[in-house]
């Protein structure tokens, strides 16, 4: 089988599409490289949906938990102190067998066992979380002369909001906000390997490299192929994140714009 065959033959396989069977011997490289790239479909779909779903939850989150209103404060505080006290991990068991114990009471529910609604669901209250903090220090942090010159031009409500507190709020928290959505599609890995379960076989990017490293008895061909894919996957998001970001600042001179650049930590 050449390398064109398994791409047509595997490249969508996590989606269903296309052989049913994994191999089971002579794994070659392009195997390998093909079926993993065919789980970062997956991947690519939690991180996405649960970012821009996040994305307005957060928002509400940080208004509510710098609001003057003592019940939307406190409910905003601890949902964000739930999901970011907790690992990941044990909120993807959680929410599992409660989905679980809601299926056997009503039908409604049974989507939410499977994992692309139901992971999905946990991975998009876990970075709203996150988020909100990120948005609530930066809504803290505007400066009080933007407000005050807001004021003096007559803007006032959601028109203020709108056009001056929510703009420089994003721009102040929109180098941290990339962070977040990094590590975000970074637990996409975990789905997989917390409650919710492969249907067919279907798995992420992580769910293949882990069938071959079992398979092969060497981790050290898949898991830096799942490795690669990933880098890029990261120096995509930080690519459409940068050009965010430079339409966020487009207003400020040159020299006075935070540009976003990959610095790798060799040392944490």
């Amino acid at each position: 089988m050449s390398c064109w065959e398994t791409v047509a033959d595997y490249g969508l396989r996590s989606l269903g599409i296309g052989e049913r069977l994994l191999p089971r011997d002579n794994f070659t490289l392009c195997q390998q490289i093909t079926l993993i790239g065919s789980g970062m479909i997956w991947n690519i779909y939690f991180g996405v949906v649960a970012l821009i779903s996040g994305f307005f939850l957060a928002t509400g989150a940080a208004l509510g938990k710098a609001s003057n209103h003592l019940l939307l404060r406190k409910l905003s505080e601890w949902f964000i102190f739930i999901f970011r006290g907790s690992p990941l991990f044990i909120q993807f068991f959680f929410a599992y067998f409660l989905f679980l114990s809601l299926k056997s009471a009503s039908p409604l529910f049974d989507a939410f066992t499977a994992a692309w609604l139901g992971a999905l669901v946990v991975l998009f209250l876990n970075t709203a979380a996150y988020s909100a903090e990120i948005f609530h220090g930066a809504l803290l942090s505007i400066p009080r002369g933007d407000l005050d010159a807001a004021d003096a031009y007559g803007f006032s409500g959601w028109k203020k909001f709108r056009r001056i507190t929510w703009p420089t709020m994003l721009r102040l928290a929109w180098p941290a906000y990339t962070n977040e959505a990094i590590f975000l599609f970074h637990a996409t890995t975990l789905v997989y390997f917390s409650g919710f379960p492969a249907f067919q076989q279907r798995g992420d990017a992580l769910y293949y490299a882990n069938y071959f490293a079992d398979k092969t008895f060497n981790p050290f061909v898949p898991y830096p192929i799942l490795a690669g894919f990933f880098i890029l996957l990261t120096l995509t998001v930080i690519g459409c994140f940068g050009l965010i970001n430079r339409r966020l600042n487009r207003h400020l001179p040159q020299e006075a714009r935070r540009r976003m650049t990959l610095r790798p930590n060799l040392m944490r």
